[in-house]
C-alpha cells in the first residue's frame, strides 16, 4: 500500500488451523460459525500474514509466521502450511538480507517462528540475518520462563537465536522505534504482547497481531480462550477500536483468511462494526 511516508505491503506466510471454540471464548458457535465455519474438527482457517513496511532508511518486517522447523505432529494438528519468511518474502522480490528492522508482536509460533530456519546442514540461522529484532521485554521474561498455559506456544530456538547474534532489542512500554513505527503494549494476550501501529502520513495503519486476531474480532465480546486476561483484552479493545474510529486507522489482521484490512466504525447501536473492508489490489499496490 503505498503511503506518503512508507509503502507497506502484506507478506503472505502461509495458513493454519485453530479450534474454533478456543479462538472465540464464550461465545457459542452458532454465532461465530456464521463467520468462520469450522471443519469435521472444529478448526477453523487461519492466515499467517506478517507485513513489510519500507521507510526512509529502514526496511522492516513485522512477525513472519510458523516457519518450516516445526515437528510432523505439530505440522499434522495443526495443518500447517507455509514455505517459511524468507520465500515469502523473495516471492514478492523482497530479499531477506536487506532487511533492516523486525518486530515480534509476541512470541507464540505463529508469530514468530520463522525469525529462525535450519540450514541443509541443520544448523539454525536467521531468517533476516541482517535485521535488529524488537520485543517487549515482559514478552521475553515470559518466553523464557513460560508457564503452563502457553509453555507449548514458545520455543526457545525461534528466538534465543536472535539474542545469541546480538540482533535482540528489548523494549519497555510503549515506544516510537522508527519515524512512524509504535510499539503500543496490550498485555491481554500474553504479558507484553505488542501491536504496531504504522503512521505512514496519508494513512495510519494498525498490526492487530493477536489483540483483534481475525476481522471478526472486531465483535468486543470475540475474545480467544487462549487469553490470559481476557478482561484486559476487553478494555484493550475498547481503547484500541475507540481511537482506530476517531481517527480513521486501517486495521490489518494477521489471521483472518479471508479480509487483510478494514476500517471500523459504530453501528447503529453504538457498537463496533466493519465499515469498509480494504481492497486487495489497494493493499498491495506498491
Amino acid at each position: 500500500m503505498k503511503l506518503d511516508k512508507m509503502i507497506a505491503l502484506p507478506v503472505e506466510t502461509g495458513t493454519f488451523k485453530l479450534d474454533g471454540g478456543a479462538m472465540f471464548g464464550v461465545v457459542p458457535k452458532v454465532l461465530w460459525s456464521r463467520t468462520n465455519p469450522a471443519d469435521e474438527n472444529n478448526r477453523i482457517d487461519m492466515a499467517m500474514r506478517a507485513l513489510y513496511v519500507e521507510g526512509d532508511g529502514f526496511k522492516l518486517v513485522i512477525d513472519c509466521g510458523a516457519g518450516t522447523k516445526l515437528g510432523e505432529k505439530m505440522v499434522r494438528n495443526y495443518v500447517i502450511d507455509t514455505p517459511g519468511l524468507r520465500a515469502s518474502l523473495e516471492r514478492l522480490g523482497i530479499d531477506p538480507g536487506s532487511i533492516t528492522h523486525a518486530i515480534a508482536s509476541h512470541l507464540h509460533f505463529d508469530h514468530a517462528g520463522s525469525f529462525t530456519y535450519r540450514n541443509s546442514d541443520g544448523s539454525l540461522e536467521l531468517s533476516l540475518p541482517n535485521a535488529v529484532h524488537f520485543v517487549q521485554r515482559e514478552q521475553w521474561e515470559a518466553a523464557n520462563h513460560p508457564n503452563e498455559k502457553d509453555r507449548a506456544s514458545f520455543f526457545p530456538e525461534n528466538f534465543l537465536p536472535l539474542e545469541e547474534a546480538g540482533k535482540l532489542v528489548l523494549v519497555e512500554g510503549e515506544e516510537e522505534i522508527l519515524p512512524g513505527i509504535r510499539l503500543i503494549p496490550t498485555h491481554g494476550h500474553t504479558p507484553g504482547h505488542q501491536v504496531i501501529l504504522i503512521d505512514g502520513g496519508s494513512e495510519k495503519i494498525l498490526y492487530c497481531a493477536d489483540l483483534i486476531p481475525l476481522a471478526s474480532h472486531v465483535n468486543l465480546p470475540y475474545i480467544m480462550a487462549y487469553d490470559h486476561f481476557p478482561l484486559d483484552t476487553l478494555r484493550e479493545k475498547k481503547e484500541i477500536l475507540g481511537r482506530a474510529v476517531d481517527e480513521n486507522w486501517i486495521l490489518f489482521f494477521e489471521h483472518d483468511p479471508e479480509i487483510a484490512a478494514c476500517r471500523v466504525g459504530r453501528n447503529e447501536k453504538g457498537r463496533f462494526d466493519i465499515s469498509e473492508i480494504i481492497d486487495p489490489e489497494v493493499l498491495n499496490a506498491r
